[in-house]
């Protein structure tokens, strides 16, 4: 990773315009869909937060967020339900994979816990296995809601033509679990320790003559403690390869989560397999009773 990167907030006039730019860089959609810059200073004014990742002055990296409300928990005293929503994490192309969403994160959860809240929320789709090792695997966020077209018919070229289903995941942190994740205090398991753990695989996939992975005929449902969704490696390459495939997994993947978390199991843990004749992916699903047991 590049050393000169470093976290500051989006203040200036010239840090909300790059902002501008660099979303529509990312997303690769018109000015409807990019977060204007007076929002943007309006929520880091107003108890939100603006932060940009910075290789010298070029701003290369950015994470928007604002203060609200956990409506899952009424029950809890009104300053305990308070929650930051993060509403965008985004890196330049040229940028990516060498960790700074990971620092924008890290950053992220500084701010919130000097503000003392435990609770942070995002989306994602669920389909990209580069966010799912980040969200879930790297930084220790756990799912148990899935929004079905989430923000509709959305026009930017990553999403263009699939439903904007979504995980909505759950970054408690300070957690154990987090500072666990985020300290690398133990290695990450592999799908082989999941294994044999007595996972249950609920959809192994099938590659074609043509290297594209096939969702299973007959998905199983969860049964024990430990079950695993596979999922593409690469959706968005899929995506522009086989459109119909592409919905097939989004159609496949919504049926087994929506019923899995009525089940009361949660997404826990996310498996990436480098080694294959190509790269599978994994999430891993644990039963509500044995997760809190």
């Amino acid at each position: 990773m590049t050393k000169a990167i470093s976290i500051r907030p989006l203040e200036s006039p010239a840090d909300v315009a790059s902002a501008e730019e660099l979303q529509a860089v990312i997303w690769q959609g018109g000015e409807i869909d990019v977060v204007p810059g007076h929002l943007i200073t309006a929520l880091g004014h107003n108890g939100g937060m603006a932060l940009g990742a910075f290789d010298g002055s070029r701003l290369v990296g950015l994470v928007i967020g604002f203060l609200g409300t956990d409506s899952a928990s009424p029950e809890r005293v009104a300053m305990a339900r308070l929650k930051h929503c993060s509403h965008q994490l985004g890196v330049h192309p040229d940028y990516q994979n060498q960790g700074i969403g990971l620092m924008l994160k890290i950053a992220q959860r500084d701010f919130v816990m000097g503000q003392g809240i435990r609770l942070i929320t995002w989306t994602y789709d669920p389909l990209l296995s580069r966010n799912a090792q980040l969200n879930i695997r790297r930084l220790g966020a756990v799912c148990q809601t899935y929004l079905r077209e989430a923000y509709g018919n959305m026009r930017d070229a990553l999403n263009r033509g699939v439903p904007s289903d979504r995980f909505q995941v759950d970054w408690w942190v300070t957690s154990r679990r987090v500072a666990s994740r985020l300290g690398e205090e133990r290695p990450p398991l592999d799908l082989a320790h999941f294994l044999s753990a007595g996972a249950q695989e609920l959809n192994p996939a099938h590659l074609d003559e043509d290297d594209l992975s096939h969702p299973c005929e007959n998905p199983e449902p969860p049964r024990g403690n430990l079950a695993l969704v596979e999922i593409p490696s690469d959706y968005l390459a899929l995506k522009e390869r086989n459109l119909r495939l592409a919905l097939a997994w989004r159609d496949q993947t919504r049926s087994l989560f929506e019923n899995a978390f009525a089940a009361a199991y949660m997404v826990t843990d996310f498996v990436h397999l480098a080694g294959e004749r190509l790269p599978r992916s994994f999430y891993v699903l644990s039963h509500a009773e044995a997760t809190l047991g």
